[in-house]
């Protein structure tokens, strides 16, 4: 697939592409296309790939100056995803803080915030997780239970620091000021208690934002606040769990009296399902063109593969093949129409609503296309379960239609907020 997106960026785009063909050599180049927003296949060669591209400063590319980004436009943010996908160099470990909690601080955090995180996201030197869905509340998230409650009683640096005053009286030592993160000021914190699960690469976090209901009367949407929540501390158990492919990249997470300081809230108090939406809007909106030249590699293989196996003179076989290049295709209709949109400043059409739900339903199609092209070498991994590039996606687009807003509710979505049908009977 080319696109040319005109002389405007062109120049962007040729140095982008000489670096990546300087830099994406060695190990990184035999790490083509590994990981993805569930896969967390080769960590520690992505999260230096990720240190490779922050010091060509290649990291948040549209975000201002002033925080580390190179301050460019909508345009260079597309073609930088378009040609990141198009070299097919490794899944970002950053991408948590990269396309949703940084977009989401530029958009709706307080200037000290984005002061204090995210110059250490574009350095690589603090990763973030999401504390969205819950056991009772995945795809209905507004049922979150986990609950934060305000305590006055001061910050944590100020009572880690008046702990450090009562270990030194003795000694006669005088301390000036608190060792408060710059940007954070003192007026209490938030008490945090409860669960989450499903945290992308919550094991690597060092900070989780946090979807959590700060007025107990409340009920569903109402009464939510989005918090940041150090994860370094007693009050934070993360426990991994392994999924299908044999790796451990989502998380569960318990709260048990955790705490952050009192401005740790991104938006405003009670409206953190405004802030949540903003951020999925966002997840959806990133995610898909990259994912769509990913899909149109693998329609490639398969058909590469059903021309091995003689698949294509069958003439069922080769219908549902046919089928499965022209989905890919539609998904790049798709995702031309909205860049088109976003690059003339205008709200996404319907198609982006729809593009989530098509993409990983017929994702899951082709992988069992593949596998079912395969044969019973699909059913055979390698040592210490060892599975290949065809079997990893087969089994992780298994959770494509849950994560993100599973196809049960992305239908209820477009049925009622889409085409106007009358909204499903509710308790």
């Amino acid at each position: 697939m080319e696109l040319d997106f005109g002389p405007a960026v062109r120049d962007f785009r040729d140095e982008l592409r000489d670096w990546l063909a300087e830099h994406l050599v060695g190990e990184f180049a035999e790490h083509r296309g590994v990981g993805g927003p569930t896969d967390g296949a080769a960590w520690e060669v992505r999260l230096a790939w990720d240190c490779e591209l922050a010091a060509g400063n290649w990291l948040g590319v549209g975000w201002p100056q002033e925080y580390g980004g190179r301050g460019l436009g909508l345009l260079e943010e597309i073609v930088f995803e378009y040609e990141y996908a198009r070299a097919n160099a490794p899944y970002r470990a950053t991408v948590n803080a990269l396309d949703l909690l940084g977009p989401m601080l530029l958009a709706m955090g307080s200037e000290a915030q984005k002061k204090r995180f995210l110059p250490p996201i574009l350095a690589v030197e603090e990763l973030w997780g999401q504390g969205f869905s819950e056991p009772g509340a995945g795809s209905d998230l507004a049922s979150v239970r986990t609950r934060a409650e305000r305590d006055d009683g001061g910050t944590r640096a100020e009572r880690a620091d008046e702990g450090t005053r009562a270990e030194h009286a003795d000694e006669g030592t005088s301390f000036g000021g608190t060792s408060r993160p710059t940007g954070v000021e003192s007026g209490g914190e938030w008490v945090v208690n409860g669960q989450k699960v499903w945290t992308s690469f919550g094991i690597h976090a060092d900070w989780l934002y946090v979807l959590t209901r700060t007025d107990p009367d409340s009920r569903r949407h109402k009464g939510l606040t989005m918090l940041l929540v150090p994860a370094d501390q007693p009050g934070v158990e993360i426990r991994p769990i392994r999924n299908l492919a044999g790796q451990d990249e989502f998380a569960e997470v318990f709260f048990s009296n955790a705490r952050t300081d009192a401005d740790m809230v991104v938006g405003e108090v009670g409206q953190g399902w405004r802030t949540a939406m903003a951020t999925l809007g966002i997840e959806r909106g990133t995610t898909l063109l990259p994912q769509q030249l990913t899909f149109e590699r693998e329609a490639e293989a398969l058909i590469g593969l059903a021309r091995e196996r003689g698949a294509l003179d069958d003439p069922m076989l080769r219908r549902r093949i046919v089928d499965a290049w022209i989905s890919v295709r539609i998904m790049r209709t798709t995702n031309l129409r909205t860049i088109a949109e976003l690059t003339a400043g205008r709200p996404p059409g319907p198609q982006a609503t729809t593009a989530k739900l098509y993409a990983s339903t017929r994702h899951q199609q082709l992988g069992h296309l593949a596998m079912e092209l395969a044969g019973p070498a699909g059913q055979i991994v390698g040592e210490d379960y060892g599975l290949d590039t065809r079997q990893r996606s087969f089994l992780l687009s298994l959770a494509e239609t849950i994560y993100g807003g599973s196809s049960e509710i992305q239908r209820n979505i477009i049925g009622e907020q889409v085409l106007g049908l009358p909204r499903e009977p509710r308790p």
